[in-house]
């Protein structure tokens, strides 16, 4: 992607009206997509600096233009909505965000508002304490026992995830104490401590398992689990600070509440302090940055809050955030070094990624030698959206750059100091062959926008050392050969002892020489009985359906469902294999103009194909598999049975079939079978124990069949 024009942004108090409203909705739609990205997905990718000076520009471009704020405006809103994954709650106080401030003088400012507002001269009282980076959380406590807990979502409403609090150590399933009020909600962040989120990255990578980014994405997925047998495994913890919902109050300033808190069971920060004017703000601030290395939790700021209850009551709320509280951020962490080398790593899925071999220095109390480059268009200075970044200035060999861990996420290069560029230093050339297999590389084309992809693959993905393992893994699962008794487990130790690395490998163990046997049945849990088994259980998977066949293969985009469109399309593996080789000569040749006008296949998914199949390595191995296998022929969909071109969904325990017997019934006779019901379904099919689509299918006046009568219906067809 070539980049554009360079571009600065217009200061704000240069912008026309009309350049104004077009840049708000820009910020608008660029932050909402950063919240979702944090609070719902738990993986931000932007750091927190740069988000907060999307807010800050936006804040500043309302403030000179006030005519131009919505009720969508960021200003507005808080976090994100939840993600559907959670039963939603209330909260009956919303659970509002705090503004920010990043300087000495923003603090300063802030303590002369409240006096202004309060009519107050002299010292005024707050109570200082950390900003811990993790997951707000509040719980509900009735007559004294726990009764809900809920994540923050968009400040109004959040997500039940009551089963996963109660396995937090640190949260009371009773309170403690006389002084209980019969409703009241106490509010806190859920956390970890860092040397237990190293070693849950250290066991993941030793039992190759996906690594958490960071301790906050960390403690948030963990508490977010759909099974709370997991968050039960994570030592999460957690620090009470705030509240919602009281019948009562307990005590009448901020740190007496505090105090209160601890009283009743919760834990709170111990370095909470009590400060008598700003001088005291700011010195706490600059003691907890000196100790942010060595409290063993991540903290990316400190809050200040007006200790007293009815001033906070007074001083109210100004959009989204309180009077009477601020947060005093950290700078990013940053450090200057030598960027020594670029190097690409090809991930588990193809993607290659380049990593920045740095001339270690220590950035906020951690040696970093190694930094993303995220991209080759972040290399060259182009932003995702096209627009020139870091001034338009590339990231050369030698370079001294800006090496950044704000928020503690994984450390990047954020900028280079060009008056030390070396007189060799030369524009970094990406490459477009795979480093780790010599296959062809490349970037996908979006048809509509006609932008590339971000990221640069490589397409050999059934023998690129890189892919072979996680390829093999998806060549051997369900609705692929799904062969019993070879797991991912089994690939993993196979692939290790060099047993197996391509598709082929599988189906000639059983031909190997006699140490490649012996092997076998030497491992753990093997014998001579369970090799048997396995080479049957193999040997069970020589004939396969067209359509798992071409999903097996692992290519980008085909899932089950593309895998039926083409071999319904195509009817042979001989055929598909000679259309794809074909297609791949020329973007003009009949075969791709046929490719991409299979109804539901489009050009994205048409050119991942013609891609595949246009890297030697990949035909080999197709080629060297279909020697061994048979690949059956499509069935033919019927177009004149009783339920074509119709849309049925199974639901419920079905025991006179499988659900997958079922909807491979429904295809052949050329219906749909869809996950969930609507205005569009023709028929539900209900077993035993149906529940939430049953209903659904009520509601909508949707045909309810028994199994018996689905029998019945297709029977004869």
């Amino acid at each position: 992607m070539a980049a554009r024009a360079k571009k600065t942004a217009v200061p704000v108090e240069k912008l026309t009206q009309t350049q104004a409203k077009v840049e708000l909705v820009r910020l608008a739609l660029e932050i909402e997509r950063h919240n979702e990205h944090y609070y719902q997905e738990d993986a931000p990718k932007i750091s927190d600096a740069a988000y907060d000076a999307l807010r800050k520009r936006s804040d500043a471009i309302e403030a000179r233009f006030p005519g131009l704020v919505t009720s969508d405006s960021p200003s507005k809103k808080i976090g994100a909505a939840p993600s559907g994954r959670f039963a939603k709650v209330p909260h009956a106080v919303p659970m509002l965000s705090l503004g920010n401030a990043f300087s000495d003088e923003d603090v300063k400012d802030f303590a002369e508002r409240v006096r202004k507002f309060l009519k107050i001269d002299g010292d005024l009282d707050f109570v200082a304490e950390p900003k811990i980076d993790g997951l707000s959380l509040s719980l509900r406590y009735e007559d004294g026992e726990l009764v809900r807990g809920a994540t923050r979502g968009d400040g109004f409403t959040g997500e039940d995830v009551t089963a996963n609090v109660k396995t937090i150590s640190d949260i009371p399933h009773k309170l403690k104490g006389k002084s209980i009020p019969a409703v009241c909600e106490v509010r806190g962040e859920v956390y970890i401590l860092g040397r237990d989120f190293i070693g849950f990255n250290k066991l993941a990578e030793k039992e190759g398992i996906q690594l958490a980014a960071n301790p906050r994405n960390f403690a948030a997925g963990s508490l977010r689990q759909k099974d709370p047998s997991i968050t039960a495994s994570r030592p999460l913890k957690f620090f009470a600070y705030a509240w919602g919902e009281m019948s009562a109050m307990p005590a009448k300033t901020q740190h007496g509440m505090i105090e209160w808190m601890e009283k009743t069971g919760f834990s709170t920060n111990p370095l909470t302090t009590l400060c008598k004017n700003t001088d005291d703000l700011l010195n706490f601030y600059r003691k907890v940055e000196q100790k942010r290395s060595s409290l063993g939790y991540d903290i990316d700021g400190v809050v200040y809050k007006v200790d007293r209850l009815d001033w906070q009551e007074r001083l109210g709320f100004v959009s989204r955030n309180p009077r009477w509280a601020i947060a005093h951020k950290f700078a990013a962490e940053q450090a200057t070094t030598v960027l020594n080398d670029i190097e690409i790593q090809v991930g588990r899925t193809g993607a290659l990624t380049p990593v920045a071999k740095l001339a270690p220095v220590t950035v906020g109390g951690v040696v970093v030698s190694n930094a993303t480059l995220h991209n080759e268009d972040y290399i060259k200075a182009v932003g995702n959206d096209g627009e020139p970044i870091r001034g338009g200035v590339d990231i050369r060999i030698g370079d001294t750059v800006v090496v950044q861990r704000a928020g503690d996420v994984i450390p990047q290069i954020v900028s280079v100091v060009l008056d030390k560029r070396p007189k060799s230093a030369k524009s970094y050339k990406f490459p477009t062959v795979c480093p780790a297999c010599g296959s062809h590389a490349v970037r996908e084309q979006d048809p509509k926008t006609g932008e590339l992809d971000s990221i640069r693959r490589c397409t050999n993905s059934l023998t690129c050392p890189a892919q072979a393992m996680e390829r093999l893994k998806h060549f051997v699962a369900r609705g692929a050969f799904d062969i019993d008794g070879l797991g991912d487990k089994q690939i993993e130790e196979f692939f290790a002892d060099g047993l197996v690395s391509a598709p082929a490998d599988i189906f000639t163990l059983k031909k190997r020489d006699a140490r490649a046997q012996r092997k076998l049945a030497e491992r753990e849990g093997f014998g001579d009985t369970s090799v048997r088994n396995l080479f049957d259980a193999i040997d069970a998977r020589r004939k396969i359906p067209l359509q798992r066949f071409i999903y097996a293969l692992g290519i980008r985009h085909v899932g089950e469902g593309n895998a039926k469109l083409l071999a319904r399309h195509y009817g042979s593996v001989e055929v598909f294999r000679k259309a794809m080789i074909a297609a791949g000569k020329r973007e003009e040749s009949e075969a791709y103009q046929d490719l991409n006008s299979i109804e539901g296949i489009g050009e994205v998914v048409a050119n991942a194909i013609v891609e595949f199949f246009k890297e030697p390595h990949s035909v080999d191995a197709v080629d060297a598999l279909l020697k061994e296998i048979e690949v059956l022929p499509a069935e033919k969909v019927k177009s004149n049975s009783p339920i074509a071109g119709k849309t049925v969904v199974f639901t419920g325990s079905l025991e006179k079939f499988t659900r997958e017997e079922a909807k491979a019934t429904a295809e052949r006779l050329g219906a749909k079978a869809s996950g969930s019901v609507s205005k569009k379904t023709d028929y539900v099919v209900a077993g035993p124990g149906a529940g939430s689509k049953l209903a659904d299918a009520q509601k909508l006046g949707v045909k309810v069949l028994t199994e018996d009568e689905w029998l019945a219906l297709v029977g004869g067809s």
